[in-house]
């Protein structure tokens, strides 16, 4: 962010309720400072209600973008200008761009998620990969995996069945992906798991203050295995430190977060994003050693 914020000075800002413990402001704040660009990011609270003006504001306000978060995702694309190709298959939207007055909708988290696996030297190409969940977080990965990483073959798991299958159904049709859907108990589980190469935890489970909780039984985890946790809080989850104990490479959700914003930061700047800065600082907010 720049040291004097004047006429001049670009925004983006951060859309949802509640924005309260967001690391966005901070995380972007120090990328434009670090790049000495003249932009600025704030948070703003919105209720469902007010969306549709808040969004009125952006394009009428001149904001160079937004990232949208809870509970604003799905509602906020009928408020754009363009929705992306990838943004519509997942259904929500995180990320717009304001070009000309135009504002475009983008969804980076399931890039983000894709670039902190690769970043970790996991190539997904012909990999059996294992989603659980079928929320916001498992249909951005689900779909950003299948259309961009040439899986061999992807099942979702989910405690409602029908939503697994819905997800796993929508992903074949428009990706052409093998997918598949389950209901999420011990059975699937270890019939899903035992061929998987890479296990996607894409729920809540062992997020603080709930850190003894863990989707996957200790006894299937494998040194041959991938993980990778979107839990970000805390930094090590039950489930990222048993998988390290068993010799897996584990994958922690922060990275994942400062992807995604990465993504954002570029769509927005045309620069390339610090990502060690902001990974740096989003690091420290979670009281890493």
């Amino acid at each position: 962010m720049s040291s004097i914020i004047g006429p001049h000075t670009k925004l983006c800002c951060l859309i949802g309720d509640p924005v309260e413990h967001s690391m966005s402001p901070a995380m972007h704040n120090a990328a434009f400072n670090e790049l000495g660009l003249d932009y600025a990011y704030l948070a703003f609270k919105v209720s469902r209600e007010r969306l549709g003006e808040a969004i009125a504001g952006v394009k009428a306000l001149g904001f160079a973008g937004a990232n949208v978060t809870i509970p604003h995702k799905m509602e906020v694309m009928k408020h754009l200008d363009e929705v992306d190709s990838l943004a519509q298959q997942i259904g929500a939207v995180n990320t717009i761009v304001n070009e000309d007055g135009r504002l475009i909708g983008y969804n980076t988290d399931g890039e983000g998620a894709l670039q902190a696996l690769s970043d970790a030297g996991i190539d997904l190409k012909g990999r059996r990969v294992v989603v659980v969940g079928a929320g916001g977080a498992a249909h951005a990965i689900a779909f950003t995996f299948a259309k961009k990483a040439r899986l061999r073959s992807l099942a979702i798991l989910n405690i409602v069945e029908a939503d697994a299958k819905s997800l796993a159904q929508r992903v074949k049709a428009q990706t052409g992906a093998l997918a598949d859907g389950m209901a999420l108990n011990a059975a699937n589980l270890k019939k899903a798991v035992e061929p998987a190469d890479v296990l996607v935890n894409a729920t809540s489970v062992g997020m603080s203050p709930k850190t003894m909780e863990s989707i996957m039984p200790e006894e299937l985890l494998h040194k041959s295995r991938a993980i990778f946790d979107v839990v970000y809080n805390p930094l090590e989850t039950r489930l990222v430190r048993e998988a390290r104990e068993k010799g897996c490479v584990a994958v922690t959700g922060e990275k994942m977060l400062v992807n995604q914003g990465a993504k954002s930061f570029e769509l927005w700047t045309g620069k390339t994003p610090p990502v060690e800065k902001m990974l740096a600082v989003v690091r420290n907010a979670l009281g890493a050693k």
